[in-house]
């Protein structure tokens, strides 16, 4: 894909994504494309949505992110809005999600430019509410600590009819990796009745309920014992936090299939939270329903992605001691037998090991 217009998000607080940003923009210009630094944090304004940071850049068809995950899905959401294509710099600690390091920005942008990338789609999620989602007021003080402003509560999508009436309001946000309703106040629990394709599940008296994406399943879905879903795989992950309940297991859910979650009357106040971020609470009696979104990500590749090699490699994930020593890959050099052409194989590696 040939660039038109250049976005750039950056974490400004570490002085290597800066730097890699401004080798971004020196590309930018020697090539006569314009660029624009998206989601820039302003003391003195609160952040814009989606929609209004892609309009006020001219609509990009690439964003890259200059940090760690976070980043990346700070931008991630831009691009998800306005189909752009994003690429990911890691400047992190982790950087699952990101593809390149700081020291490749402009070879990758030239392979992006001369068509020599390639585009992997992620599933997203999308939300429907009782009402419109509303952030209490003096909440963004608490919660601004060194991180930036909050985003703006959802808007409602357009196009609303009225024969839509009791399937609750379409909301204008994309999650990338989760949605998670968590309780607000240390002392009381989350009372959720969690309903999957409109049967209820259980409810549930947790410190919080986790719907991801399998591209989420490697975040807090992970952290609080869920399982690791490919990401070729279109899913809908549930797993509760701290649950009171026997049954405190993650349910993967088909793609077709939404997740409900409904606040019971005696529960405490439930934040809701996308991609990490707060964008709204829910009293007792509202519900939000989670869903595959009609638009997906795309990110871009400089190779093909090695899933499980990334996995291992970024969660430095060990080996059993009392296991002996296997060795990284699996993959004969002689040619693909006909019943397994259809499957997802690596690259024949340098140097192949025998049968």
């Amino acid at each position: 894909m040939a660039v038109n217009r250049l976005g750039m998000v950056v974490h400004r607080a570490r002085p290597t994504a800066v730097a890699a940003a401004r080798t971004a923009r020196g590309w930018a210009a020697a090539h006569g494309i314009s660029c624009f630094e998206l989601d820039v944090w302003r003391g003195d304004q609160p952040r814009r949505s989606a929609q209004e940071e892609s309009a006020a850049a001219g609509h990009p068809d690439l964003i890259v992110t200059f940090g760690g995950d976070g980043t990346f899905l700070r931008g991630a959401r831009l691009a998800a809005r306005n189909g752009a294509a994003a690429l990911g710099v890691n400047v992190g600690r982790v950087g699952f999600l990101t593809e390149i390091g700081v020291d490749q920005v402009e070879d990758a942008l030239n392979a992006v430019h001369e068509g020599r990338a390639t585009i992997e789609e992620r599933m997203l999620l999308t939300l429907r509410a009782s009402r419109p989602l509303e952030m209490p007021e003096g909440m963004e003080a608490l919660l601004c600590y060194g991180r930036g402003p909050v985003p703006p509560p959802p808007k409602v999508r357009p196009g609303r009819g009225a024969e839509e009436t009791g399937w609750g309001i379409p909301l204008d946000v994309n999650a990338v990796n989760d949605v998670v309703f968590e309780k607000l106040a240390r002392d009381r629990q989350a009372g959720l009745g969690v309903y999957v394709s409109a049967q209820l599940l259980a409810s549930y008296s947790a410190d919080a309920i986790i719907v991801a994406t399998p591209t989420g399943s490697t975040a807090y879905s992970f952290a609080a014992g869920g399982p690791v879903v490919s990401p070729y795989l279109d899913a809908v992950v549930f797993t509760p936090v701290a649950p009171h309940i026997a049954f405190d297991r993650t349910v993967v859910a088909a793609v077709d299939e939404p997740i409900a979650v409904r606040v019971l009357p005696t529960s405490g106040r439930v934040a809701v939270s996308l991609d990490g971020q707060l964008r709204g609470v829910l009293n007792p009696g509202d519900w939000v329903a989670a869903y595959r979104a009609p638009v997906r990500l795309r990110l871009v590749r400089l190779a093909p992605t090695q899933f499980y090699h990334r996995l291992r490699d970024r969660f430095r994930l060990a080996d059993s001691p009392a296991a002996d020593a296997a060795p990284p890959f699996y993959r004969p050099s002689s040619p693909i037998p006909p019943d397994l052409a259809h499957l997802r194989l690596p690259p024949v590696p340098d140097d192949p090991p025998g049968p």
